[in-house]
C-alpha cells in the first residue's frame, strides 16, 4: 500500500504537538507536550487524522478518560482483537471523524487497551517519540521500548 503524501512528510520530519488545553493556563498551546523519552513529542498520524483531539497528536487532558497516549502502528491481529473486546477500530464513522483503521495505520491507543493487547500477546509497535509521557503512569517505558518501531 503507498503511503499518503501526509504520511509521507509526517515521516520526513514529524512535527513537534503543543500541550492540551488546560483552563488553568492563559495561553494552552504554547507549552510543548512532552513523549515518553522526556523530549518534545512528535505527532503520531495525519493519515488517519488520530488523537483524543484529532490533532495528529497523543495529547490528553482530565476529559480524556480513555488516556489516548500510545501511538502505535496497528496490525490486523490488535485490531480484531479490539473488536472482540467491544472497540470497533476498523468501521468509519464518520460522525467521529473517524474513517477506521486498515492494518499498519498509526493510531493513538488508550494506555489500558494497548496494556490489555500486550498481555494478550498482540500488542502492535509503539511510535516513542510520538507516545505522551502520560502513559508512564500506566507502562513502564522498558515495556514500550521492547515494542518500539
Amino acid at each position: 500500500m503507498a503511503a499518503s503524501v501526509a504520511q509521507i512528510l509526517l515521516e520526513s520530519a514529524p512535527p513537534v504537538c503543543t500541550g492540551a488545553f488546560s483552563p488553568t493556563t492563559e495561553s494552552p498551546f504554547t507549552m510543548s507536550a512532552l513523549n515518553v523519552l522526556g523530549t518534545a513529542l512528535q505527532a503520531c498520524s495525519y493519515d488517519p487524522l488520530t488523537g483524543y483531539f484529532r490533532d495528529g497528536c497523543c495529547n490528553t487532558d482530565a476529559h480524556d478518560h480513555g488516556t489516548h497516549v500510545v501511538c502505535a502502528k496497528v496490525t490486523a491481529d490488535f485490531l480484531a482483537y479490539s473488536l472482540q473486546r467491544g472497540n470497533d477500530l476498523v468501521t468509519p464513522r464518520p460522525e467521529y471523524r473517524f474513517v477506521g483503521l486498515r492494518p499498519g495505520d498509526r493510531w493513538c491507543l488508550c494506555v489500558n487497551r494497548w496494556l490489555e493487547a500486550l498481555e494478550a500477546g498482540v500488542a502492535p509497535l509503539v511510535h516513542l517519540q510520538a507516545t505522551h509521557a502520560k502513559a508512564l503512569e500506566r507502562v513502564s517505558l522498558e515495556q514500550l521500548k521492547e515494542y518500539a518501531l
